[in-house]
């Protein structure tokens, strides 16, 4: 190889180096964080597959599926205490002193054909998932053998 070669080769190395940095960046801190349920870190609960938790103290997990885990468990957890509709799940999940809940529970809606007075029980939990991700990070990137996997380590 000659110098013009290996210079042309060192640029595109950088150029697509450049891209990809740029393109990992652009993922919101609920998919940075295999967290895509944006589950915050309470310092008591050490969760499954958690490496640590970020300057927001959102939870990391080493992947997806433990963090898809966590929600399945969050839900769980709202059962056990009688929230047991979607509505109430999103009111519990999001509440409205930091999130716009009304808006929230129509995405729901609409992504799943359920209703806000609908009673949610374990196998609605992919589906109730995939939406709360949808909403949580603006895309749902998992197939949803990921999201039945998580849950089925709940």
């Amino acid at each position: 190889m000659n110098k013009k070669n290996i210079a042309t080769i060192s640029i595109l190395i950088f150029i697509l180096g450049s891209f990809m940095k740029t393109k990992k960046s652009t993922k919101t801190r609920g998919l940075r964080n295999n967290n895509a349920g944006n589950i915050r870190w309470d310092s008591k609960t050490k969760w499954l597959g958690q490496t640590g938790a970020d300057d927001k103290n959102f939870i990391i997990f080493e992947a997806p599926e433990y963090g898809i885990r966590a929600m399945a468990r969050v839900l769980k957890s709202y059962q056990n205490r009688g929230v047991i509709t979607m509505g109430d799940i999103v009111k519990t999940w999001a509440p409205a002193v930091e999130n716009d809940t009304e808006s929230y529970i129509k995405s729901v809606e609409s992504r799943t054909g359920f209703k806000r007075d609908q009673v949610m029980f374990s196998q609605n939990y992919p589906e109730l998932i995939a939406a709360i991700i949808h909403h949580e990070n603006g895309a749902q990137p998992y197939a949803m053998n990921t999201i039945i996997k998580g849950v089925a380590l709940a």
